[in-house]
């Protein structure tokens, strides 16, 4: 197959839409959508010589690997900036498979305790089941990392801005203080989004993301990418998840692929749109608080804003009446589409200690900041003044 190498000199938007790019011998513009479980060999010995030494652009089952899944690994590579990735079936299977990929049962790892729900399980359930020792800590004190790290620790993990409460974590600071053991560093992203991800820069070792949110970005399927130095995506990462079934199909990777055309121009308005609702609602009588990382009411908004040029598509509210003034606020909603995901085309509004973290114990929500007023608002392509004016008269009827 032809392919088009890789520019490190191209900008990101341009990285978007050529890079990675594979074409068969018919020379196809758009990138072509191999719907095929396994791939034929023209001998015995050419088979045999395949599994004991396979190319870079050779293929033997879906499992392992596929023109268009590759397509979409290079690209999302080389906008994160490392050389190489893996997708999966989701942003769990992404999560699930960096971390067991990388431990085994004695060791230890350390991860800040504001997490996604299913996140939290993996760090809290799944990874003691199988011997490993997870020690939680507030992400935002850097105290708690210093006293937690070991020199026998053998991965931190944590998400760069935590969903749902929006914390943002030193990464850099954290980042150094692994490496000072030699531990590995792997962060969540999704929240981050590609498009303003400092996360290489700053140190980690790999980089996750659930693709299902911003990069196919229009509630059409699931996805996930684990990226990073091609030792550890095609060592450990690799052998675990080819092996254990968790890998991206073709169709959702050809969808997502096509999708990071538009990317850039959608992440940023929608950052754009967040940022002049936090501004509009601000201070507003029924509110206790609103929350953006790039936005000045945020706590660690000088944090936020010396990181990224940006801080993703999702704010929140926390309204004072608790979960009935929340229930009234979102039955009111009509631009906004209730719904647990984030991230899409569409605003969608969620609360969180009702659906994405009810299993979360009631006496623990308040150290993770979750409350019963909490609401998170992923920002859509809506026009701005019909998603402020929605949100505001939501609120002016509470």
């Amino acid at each position: 197959m032809d392919r088009k190498n890789s520019n490190s000199h191209w900008q990101t938007q341009t990285k978007l839409i050529h890079d990675g790019i594979r074409r068969s011998q018919y020379g196809e513009v758009s990138e072509a959508l191999f719907l095929t479980q396994g791939f034929v060999y023209d001998t015995a010995e050419a088979a045999e010589a395949r599994f004991v030494n396979q190319g870079e652009d050779e293929f033997i089952y879906a499992r392992y690997g596929n023109p268009t899944t590759r397509m979409f690994e290079d690209r999302m590579a080389a906008i994160e900036g490392c050389e190489d990735a893996f997708a999966t079936a989701s942003g769990m299977a992404a999560v699930a498979g960096a971390l067991m990929s990388v431990l085994k049962a004695g060791d230890h790892l350390v991860s800040s305790k504001a997490l996604f729900g299913s996140c939290l399980y993996i760090v809290t359930e799944v990874l003691p089941k199988f011997g490993v020792e997870t020690t939680l800590v507030d992400g935002k004190d850097l105290d708690e990392w210093k006293a937690a790290i070991r020199p026998d620790t053998k991965a931190v993990f944590l998400e760069s801005i935590s969903n749902p409460t929006l914390e943002v974590i030193d990464l850099k600071a954290v980042a150094d203080l692994a490496h000072a053991v030699g531990a590995l560093v792997v962060v969540d992203n999704a929240m981050c989004t590609p498009i303003f991800s400092y996360a290489k820069k700053c140190g980690a070792d790999l980089i996750i993301y659930s693709t299902t949110k911003h990069v196919d970005g229009q509630g059409r399927c699931l996805g996930g990418i684990i990226a990073g130095d091609k030792e550890l995506i095609r060592g450990p990462v690799e052998m675990y998840i080819k092996h254990t079934g968790g890998a991206i199909s073709p169709f959702n990777a050809w969808v997502q692929l096509k999708s990071l055309d538009t990317l850039d121009l959608r992440v940023r308005r929608q950052a754009e749109t967040a940022m002049k609702l936090c501004a509009a609602v601000d201070g507003h009588p029924a509110l206790t608080s609103v929350r953006y990382p790039a936005y000045k009411s945020h706590p660690q908004y000088e944090l936020a804003v010396s990181q990224s040029e940006a801080a993703g598509t999702v704010i929140t509210v926390d309204l004072k009446g608790g979960k009935e003034a929340a229930f009234k606020f979102l039955n009111a909603l009509q631009v906004f589409t209730l719904s647990n995901n984030f991230a899409d085309a569409k605003s969608i509004a969620t609360h969180p200690c009702t659906t994405t973290h009810k299993n979360v114990p009631v006496e623990k929500r308040p150290e993770l900041g979750l409350t019963d007023g909490l609401v998170r608002l992923s920002i859509g392509l809506e026009a701005p003044e019909d998603i402020i004016a929605d949100i505001t008269s939501a609120l002016d009827a509470l």
